[in-house]
């Protein structure tokens, strides 16, 4: 069995300055166990899980669902859309890549922004990352329900009624089948990340296979004047249509809260990104040509399961829309999961530094799990689930994730100049362009989500703000009298098996 590496303190240590509260990557490492397990998690997934687990956070509400969303914005130029939000996610995913490998814990973003930019600028990342992978959860969710009930229709010739399928903003009373997914991803995910990743990889296969198969069926039926005018709408258009398709694309990130549960996460969180983003991003292209090419962007547009409906319309048989809707259902479901299992890591990392209660850092010892932190996230994300909008979390969702983003970038750029001898697997290629580039498109993105959303997302950071003032600041455990503001803080870690 081998045993951590000794991280010495001195210049490591975490900075002292008033209003700075910087936590060096070496205390960071220190306190999740290195690349051992830590704090009570196993390493238990390899590559390829990683990479389903990817493929599982990222496919589904935003291709099922947000497709229609996307193209009533662009039209045919949505192809461009997908490809701009892609960039943006290429230039950020480099830099999340780099400090994967670096600091493989996890924290993600927020861990990032605690070794970089300070405690302050850390809490409100890991604020906006509740907002990111909880407030996800339950837009997903929503989507599932949707797809639920096209499934059904498709089956057996019923529907769930409205008042049990939708929220009040929809027309109904509570989306029941949304709040039953969230439980159904929360009860696996307390039962252990070895099932939890198992059930991913599988579903992240299927619905793989359910896009190529929906691409064949599309192409079939391609028609080259469906995408004339090929941009209606002009640039303004497209901008709006990647600032919406961009919810498809959240989630890659969440790869990087798996850093304490990843086999050699230094070579294999990099890896997984890269590999990730490409296959998803060739996969979104190839969907929507192939969707608006069969039957032209207006009956794609603001269609609710618009991928089966269209199946059935090209086929002239329900049977074809039933599959695609049941890959919805499986697609949409894993992104559920493994959503639901980033924000729990992302609460037990700051947990862990004390900025929000100390339930979220528990690990049960029999499953190697945080239940209590699981359960209460289901609950807390299932209330918007059942009475909320789609429309309304998704774009709020959407700039909260480009601001986490762009912090990403800038912390790439802080951590080359105060720590340039760090260990780092992946480094982000032209340096210091690229991550420059990733910033300059997330601000851009966020510009085409309206003024409204960005009057949200700022009453949305003055509560994390007044929160952080009145809660975490106080708390921290990085200037704990208990343990000092230089060492590692916290109860004594329970124990963990040799890594596998």
């Amino acid at each position: 069995m081998s045993t951590a590496p000794h991280i010495p303190p001195g210049p490591a240590s975490p900075s002292r300055r008033e209003g700075a509260r910087i936590k060096s990557p070496a205390v960071l490492l220190a306190e999740s166990g290195a690349d051992l397990e830590g704090h009570g998690l196993r390493r238990t997934m390899g590559l390829f899980q990683l990479v389903c687990f990817g493929v599982g956070a990222i496919v589904g509400t935003g291709i099922f669902v947000g497709l229609s969303d996307s193209v009533a914005e662009a039209g045919p130029a949505v192809v461009v859309s997908f490809v701009l939000a892609a960039v943006t996610c290429v230039f950020t995913a480099f830099s999340f890549a780099e400090l994967g490998g670096a600091i493989p814990v996890s924290g993600s973003s927020y861990s990032f922004a605690y070794a970089t930019l300070g405690e302050r600028v850390a809490f409100l990342v890991g604020w906006c990352l509740l907002l990111e992978y909880g407030v996800s959860v339950s837009a997903v969710a929503v989507g599932w329900s949707q797809y639920v009930n096209q499934l059904l229709d498709s089956l057996v010739g019923l529907r769930l009624p409205d008042a049990l399928s939708a929220g009040p903003a929809d027309g109904g009373v509570i989306n029941l089948p949304a709040v039953v997914v969230i439980a159904m991803a929360a009860t696996l995910l307390v039962r252990g990340i070895r099932e939890s990743a198992g059930a991913t990889a599988a579903m992240a296969v299927l619905k793989i296979g359910i896009l190529i198969a929906f691409c064949v069926i599309a192409f079939t039926a391609f028609q080259d004047g469906h995408l004339s005018p090929f941009a209606s709408q002009g640039v303004a258009g497209v901008t709006a249509g990647a600032s919406v398709a961009f919810f498809s694309y959240i989630g890659f990130d969440a790869i990087t809260t798996a850093g304490e549960e990843v086999k050699n996460p230094r070579r294999n969180i990099p890896i997984a990104i890269m590999i990730c983003l490409g296959l998803v991003t060739l996969l979104y292209c190839a969907v929507a040509l192939g969707a608006i090419g069969a039957l032209g962007p207006d009956a794609v547009s603001d269609k609710p399961a618009a991928l089966s409906l269209l199946v059935d319309q090209v086929t002239g048989s329900a049977v074809g829309g039933g599959i695609i809707a049941f890959g919805a259902v499986v697609a949409i479901a894993s992104v559920v999961l493994a959503v639901m299992y980033g924000q729990t890591r992302i609460l037990m990392s700051m947990s862990r530094d004390g900025l929000v209660p100390r339930v979220f850092e528990r690990v049960s010892p029999r499953t190697h799990t945080p239940v209590a932190n699981t359960w209460i996230v289901a609950a807390v994300f299932a209330v918007p689930a059942a009475f909320a909008s789609l429309g309304v979390v998704v774009n709020l969702t959407t700039i909260g994730t480009l601001a986490t983003m762009a912090v990403v970038n800038i912390a790439v750029i802080a951590l080359r100049r105060r720590e340039p001898g760090l260990k780092r697997s992946f480094r982000v290629p032209l340096y210091p362009l690229s991550p420059v580039l990733g910033v300059g498109f997330c601000l851009y993105l966020m510009y085409g989500t309206g003024w409204t959303t960005w009057l949200q997302f700022l009453v949305f950071l003055a509560a994390g703000a007044l929160l952080y003032a009145g809660y975490g600041r106080s708390r921290s455990r990085l200037v704990s009298p208990r343990t000092g503001p230089s060492e590692p803080s916290g109860e004594p870690e329970p124990s963990a098996p040799p890594a596998e």
